[in-house]
């Protein structure tokens, strides 16, 4: 039975009522200034939490997902890619699990199922799930269907092999891209300019699509990065993090020719004469067939590697990887140290020669 609670400033309304075991259990409905309003609202909530377990008490695992995923994620405003991963996650899901009731799963099941899932995919893909499913199920918990979060202490498996070699430009490589670029620029072909862009910057394809001229300060030699452009619906959005807002300075040279662009007559720098801005698909065609013709082969490599051949040749000219972090506009060096551990890693072992080198000198 539902009660009202006195509280230093009002009441609370307290809701009483059986979990899917019989098992009984009491709920805040929040503070209210009268006894009789905190005594309605905790009727209310019991009645609420009453339906939500006749309603939820048997249903399976990926049908809560699913649930969880209609209510709280697909009309939010992550990037359709985010959106996308999710529902991909619900069809692994629903295809291990298939009709298992949620409050049957123990710690020793998920734990099976990320050994399953992590033998044909790398730590990203299995940390990922792993983040989807442990919020679920802390909803789950809210919701008062299971009463322990059966994802903690799991311990996450992956498989090794499964980690895609990034590969980068070595310097001598990196000047003849940038070389080819520059002595084939014309104004009718965006797609060589923003391949310029990302060498010099480091800015994600989002960010270098969304440039307007208003973005790009040629006295002060700054770019500001304060949007990113949706490829699907060919429209500005918000950058992929708060801290992705940043302002960037640049070479001359680069200004230089991005200002041959303004022959378009355009608002936007790269859009081309047809006033289009070139796609994801347009831009990796374009890439590869630009290093194709200067003889640099590197497979899997696509126009985001540029954004870690930017970062190798920052550190490899020892730039402090906090200014790098910064300059990607990472939010915290932790992300960047994380992501570019490998290139990290090999500077190391190159700086700790020199460290004895110099030690030895004393």
């Amino acid at each position: 039975m539902s009660y009202a609670k006195k509280a230093k400033k009002g009441y609370y309304g307290i809701a009483e009522y059986r979990d899917q075991n019989g098992k009984r259990r009491q709920k805040s409905a929040g503070c209210f200034k009268l006894k009789r309003e905190a005594l309605a609202g905790a009727v209310k909530l019991e009645k609420e939490l009453e339906q939500v377990n006749l309603d939820l008490q048997h249903i399976s695992f990926s049908d809560y997902y699913e649930r969880w995923y209609s209510v709280y994620k697909k009309d939010s405003s992550l990037s359709d890619i985010s959106k996308s991963r999710y529902r991909t996650f619900f069809k692994v899901i629903q295809g291990y699990f298939k009709n298992k009731e949620l409050v049957t799963i123990k710690r020793s099941d998920y734990q099976r199922f990320i050994n399953w899932y992590g033998k044909n995919h790398g730590s990203s893909s299995v940390s990922k799930l792993n983040g989807a499913i442990r919020s679920c199920v802390s909803y789950a918990i809210d919701d008062d269907i299971i009463q322990k979060d059966f994802t903690h202490n799991v311990q996450l498996v992956f498989n090794k092999k499964s980690k895609r070699k990034i590969e980068y430009l070595t310097e001598k490589e990196l000047h003849t891209l940038t070389d080819a670029l520059v002595n084939n620029l014309n104004h009718y072909n965006t797609s060589r300019y923003m391949i310029l862009t990302a060498i010099y910057t480091g800015m994600r394809k989002s960010e270098i699509q969304a440039l307007t001229w208003n973005d790009i300060d040629f006295l002060h030699s700054t770019i500001i990065v304060n949007k990113s452009w949706d490829d699907t619906k060919k429209a500005f959005k918000s950058t992929k993090t708060e801290s992705s807002n940043r302002t960037i300075k640049v070479n001359r040279s680069l200004l230089n020719h991005l200002a041959d662009l303004k022959t378009n007559n355009t608002t936007m720098v790269f859009q081309n004469v047809l006033g289009t801005i070139p796609t994801s698909n347009a831009l990796n065609k374009a890439l590869l067939s630009i290093m194709s013709s200067c003889g640099i082969k590197k497979q899997g490599f696509h126009f985001h590697s540029l954004r870690h051949v930017h970062v190798a040749y920052l550190l490899s000219k020892g730039v402090d990887i906090y200014a790098i972090s910064k300059r990607l506009g990472h939010s915290d060096i932790t992300i960047t140290l994380r992501a570019y551990s490998y290139l990290i890693d090999e500077y190391k072992a190159k700086n700790d020669t020199l460290i004895i080198d110099k030690l030895a000198e004393l």
